[in-house]
């Protein structure tokens, strides 16, 4: 059985590589570009972490991913 569960991606103004974000302590949220080691989280986690990166600079985006329901979330399946 398989879950959907969110990264986010994040796409600064230029030509800068997307980002994702990585951990999320009180501030800041530390990023990677390295998808395989994005936050994988739920819903309403991704979406506040969405809505503390917003600014004119900065856009993120949530995407789902689906992870192996027996390894407790922390299998990203591409």
């Amino acid at each position: 059985m398989k879950n959907i569960k969110f990264v986010v991606k994040v796409n600064r103004s230029g030509t800068r590589a997307p980002e994702y974000v990585q951990r999320v302590d009180p501030t800041p949220i530390h990023m990677t570009t390295n998808r395989k080691l994005a936050l994988v989280m739920g819903k309403f986690t991704a979406e506040d972490a969405v809505k503390s990166l917003q600014t004119s600079q900065c856009i993120p985006e949530l995407v789902p991913v689906e992870v192996a329901a027996e390894h407790s979330g922390l299998a990203v399946q591409d």
